[in-house]
């Protein structure tokens, strides 16, 4: 049977080991369309928030895989991958590098002023616009061929870095390796914290993280960044930065746009999960239109407009359309009929 309420947008928390095309695909199945589309990969190896947009509201994906997203990341030291993850192999460091690894680790939990200021210094220095090289293994295409293809095949594709924006990003903890990190966490106002012995059990959601690769010293931290933002990639930079080989040994996705993972519906409740309408999924200023606005967007013509960025327009609690706004003008980029 298919899903019977209003046009859906849904977000649910993936599990470990699937894809999103896995996620797509099973969703389909539960809510018996086809018509399914996410707004934002999350790899295999990661957990957390995949927002489904279903039936006519696949429309509004273009407009959605822009959004922000808010993650917690495990950067494991003293090992990269070739993936940057945990699927390996672990190319561990030489005993030298290593032995310097244990060294500044040790001095980082002891609380020592150096390696502190300089673990907070190497932080802040990735906040804000920069540029990031994507992961070889992605599903970037180069001259129509997906970089993780070559990548498998043993080739490898020179891959220009992108700008990226970070918004935010704090240090949680540092952990001898990826076991003695927490896997329990508790929202706490708009932010995922660690439980503490305070909070009561069924406030706490417990995070399945991969196996580890090895002992590595490692960090959690917790990141907002804009679209197009590989944490995997930043997990690479972060250790370069530090003068040590890292991978990302575990991720979880938080929050996509408006959509908080504690508001998610695991797959198999689907069909009975809570969905926003278009207009509300949209992570967008609002114009509310009368009349005359309206009629004039859905001609295509551009009305005088004060306002700069993108913008959706409602009349009446419906979305007329979605818009830009150049200070002068308000361009349409897609309309919806009345």
């Amino acid at each position: 049977m298919g899903y019977l309420g209003p046009v859906p947008v849904l977000a649910t928390d993936k599990p470990l080991h699937l894809s999103s095309h896995d996620v797509v695909a099973r969703a389909r199945r539960e809510l018996g369309t086809r018509r399914v589309g996410h707004t934002g990969t999350l790899d295999p190896l990661a957990t957390g928030v995949v927002v489904l947009c279903v039936d006519d509201s696949t429309k509004l994906v273009q407009f959605m895989e822009r959004d922000r997203k808010e993650y917690l990341a495990w950067v494991s030291l003293g090992a990269s991958t070739p993936t940057l993850d945990a699927e390996g192999p672990a190319e561990a460091v030489p005993p030298e590098q290593a032995r310097a690894l244990e060294d500044w680790f040790g001095a980082l939990r002891a609380g020592e002023a150096g390696p502190t200021a300089e673990l907070n210094a190497v932080l802040r220095g990735f906040l804000g616009q920069g540029l990031q090289v994507p992961p070889q293994y992605s599903a970037l295409q180069v001259g129509g061929v997906r970089a993780y293809a070559v990548a498998r095949a043993g080739g490898h594709l020179e891959l220009p870095a992108r700008p990226v924006e970070i918004h935010a990003l704090d240090l949680l903890g540092v952990y001898p390796n990826l076991d003695a990190a927490p896997r329990g966490f508790v929202r706490r106002g708009e932010a995922w914290e660690v439980a503490g012995g305070d909070t009561a059990e069924n406030d706490t959601r417990t995070f399945t993280l991969p196996k580890p690769l090895g002992e590595f010293p490692t960090l959690l931290l917790r990141a907002r960044v804009g679209s197009g933002t590989y944490l995997r990639s930043l997990a690479r930079d972060l250790g370069a930065a530090l003068g040590f080989p890292a991978h990302l040994s575990g991720l979880v996705r938080t929050r996509a746009g408006r959509y908080d993972l504690a508001e998610t519906a695991p797959l198999g409740a689907l069909a009975g999960a809570p969905a926003l309408p278009d207009l509300a999924a949209l992570d967008f200023p609002t114009l509310e239109a009368d009349d005359a606005l309206a009629l004039a967007l859905r001609q295509g013509k551009r009305p005088a407009f004060s306002g700069q960025g993108r913008f959706t327009v409602a009349q009446g609690g419906r979305l007329v359309a979605v818009a830009d706004g150049d200070g002068e003008r308000l361009k349409v980029v897609r309309v919806w009929a009345g």
